[in-house]
């Protein structure tokens, strides 16, 4: 029987002739796509080659493997930044090359380019999207400039101000409870654990104005958002959990979304209780009262804002930015103190002229508390901590996918497609940017003796259109808990020496474990 005879199947010849038609138009497309796509591989690599690149694994496993995310890979991204200084190539697997970036000439043309040029690439932070909607972290184009726009007055000092009871108050919650643990001499803090508590409390309490005491017995909204990172960070581990199908059948998909739920339903009840508040009351009403009681928080401020057109932001806009701000604010700060309190307890003498300008600062005030001007008056206390997130960015890196061909000071061209990450360590670690780069210096920073470097230099916070929208309230909060902490504690270093851990954020192996000593100081 022939091969090309399908009258087996019970076609009559017409029917088979169509059938292998549309065989051969079938097989004809697939064969088209794939030397489209081989074309434009070997077109990209060739375009490539003027990258260098360190030694592959193999050809098929490429770079793949060679940095974890651990102690040992960090270290040996510092070694890279030895040979490479600019820019080099790195291949996961045969086919899927990236781009990274650790020298600050070289990333303004990605970091200063229009968000449509060079936007976020999304493959990590795909994994948020059912926790964090389209907030700003993850939404693109025209939503995200709407968005920027009208999220920017809601960092405004005159927002702020009011902030600095909440943080003043969320502290000396967190050194009460140091202050009994340590009734009976120096103890031994996870500080990630306690500080990650303290910045959520201080959230919940900015964005909701609600206080949930998650600093002094368990809350299930503040479990539920620990968990959520946990399982983000766990599953970008699992290559093959990646797709979302496979994921939400697994014990720990299901875990992921309970917890978006209960995060859900909180936020959402506080948005429409406080709707419903504005529309009965009146807008002018309401923005009364919230004066007078200094309580205009978060929420606030989302259900106020109207865009050149007089559009509101909808109630699930409203929800995607409150639930990234709370996943955003808190981890990255917890993450800026830790390391900063770390540097001061291996750096006594720089720990020592901190207390002393704190103790200057509050001399014969009662209460204790850091107010709004007093934060110009820290310069010592806010060059240690630029320096610690200089060399412990609690962002290590982040990515753009180029839109289009982009040329680099060098005339050297990154082709449109490729994905470039911008190494914010690697750039903090540069030796040609940041001389002895892995020495604890906060005078780097001294204001009264700049130095000749790039702006893009230094970048804990990005650059650019995209840069963090909340780097104010981040730093505020910093200054004054680190601020009250050395004024009440002196820090000491642990006998086990913490190793790095780059995840959603820069934290330390087994926490970050340090001993604290009351000073005598009274919290008032």
């Amino acid at each position: 029987m022939s091969l090309l005879n399908l009258s087996w199947l019970g076609l009559w010849p017409g029917a088979a002739s169509a059938w292998l038609l549309l065989l051969l138009a079938g097989t004809s497309w697939l064969l088209a796509r794939v030397l489209a796509w081989t074309y434009t591989f070997y077109d990209n690599c060739c375009r490539l080659r003027c990258f260098p690149q360190p030694p592959k694994r193999n050809w098929f496993w490429g770079h793949l493997g060679l940095v974890q995310s651990n102690e040992e890979g960090l270290r040996l991204l510092e070694d890279l930044g030895h040979f490479f200084r600019d820019i080099h190539l790195w291949w996961v697997g045969p086919f899927y090359p990236i781009l990274r970036l650790v020298h600050p000439k070289f990333i303004a043309p990605l970091l200063q380019a229009p968000a449509t040029v060079a936007p976020k690439d999304m493959f990590f932070y795909s994994f948020l999207k059912p926790w964090l909607g389209d907030g700003l972290l993850l939404s693109g184009g025209d939503k995200w400039n709407r968005h920027r726009r009208l999220l920017t007055p809601a960092f405004h000092f005159e927002i702020l101000k009011p902030y600095m009871k909440i943080f003043n108050d969320s502290t000396d919650i967190m050194h009460a409870k140091w202050q009994r643990l340590a009734s009976e001499g120096s103890i031994r803090l996870d500080m990630f654990e306690h500080i990650s508590l303290m910045t959520l409390d201080s959230l919940q309490k900015c964005v909701f104005s609600f206080d949930s005491h998650c600093q002094e017995r368990p809350s299930e909204y503040i479990a539920a958002i620990l968990e959520l990172s946990a399982l983000v960070v766990k599953r970008h581990l699992q290559i093959f959990l990646h797709m979302d199908f496979l994921y939400h059948l697994t014990p720990d998909g299901r875990r992921f979304r309970r917890a978006c739920d209960l995060v859900h339903e909180f936020t959402d009840a506080v948005i429409q209780e406080r709707r419903h508040t504005l529309t009965t009351q009146g807008a002018d009403y309401f923005l009364k009262a919230k004066a007078k009681a200094k309580t205009l928080d978060f929420i606030d401020v989302l259900l106020l804002a109207k865009d050149e057109d007089g559009k509101e932001l909808s109630d699930e806009d409203i929800r995607a930015e409150a639930d990234t701000f709370m996943f955003e604010g808190h981890d990255t700060t917890a993450s800026g103190l830790s390391w900063v309190l770390y540097n001061l307890a291996k750096h006594p003498e720089y720990q020592e002229r901190c207390r002393q300008e704190v103790q200057e600062l509050l001399r014969d005030r009662r209460p204790e508390e850091i107010e709004w001007d007093d934060l110009a008056k820290l310069p010592f206390l806010t060059m240690c901590i630029r320096e610690s997130l200089r060399m412990h960015p609690p962002v290590t890196v982040i990515s753009r996918c180029c839109t289009q061909d982009v040329v680099l000071p060098d005339g050297r061209v990154i082709p449109k497609g490729n994905i470039c990450v911008i190494s914010i360590f690697g750039i903090h670690h540069n030796p040609s940017v940041w001389p002895e780069p892995e020495v604890y210096n906060p005078f780097r920073f001294d204001p009264e003796n700049p130095q000749k470097r790039s702006p893009l230099a230094f970048i804990p916070f990005s650059a650019g259109p995209r840069n963090c929208i909340g780097q104010t309230f981040a730093m505020t909060e910093m200054k004054v808990v680190l601020a009250l902490t050395l004024l009440r504690f002196r820090v000491l270093p642990d006998d086990t020496e913490p190793r790095r851990k780059p995840e959603l954020i820069l934290r330390a192996e087994d926490g970050l474990w340090l001993r604290v000593e009351p000073l005598g100081v009274g919290l008032q």
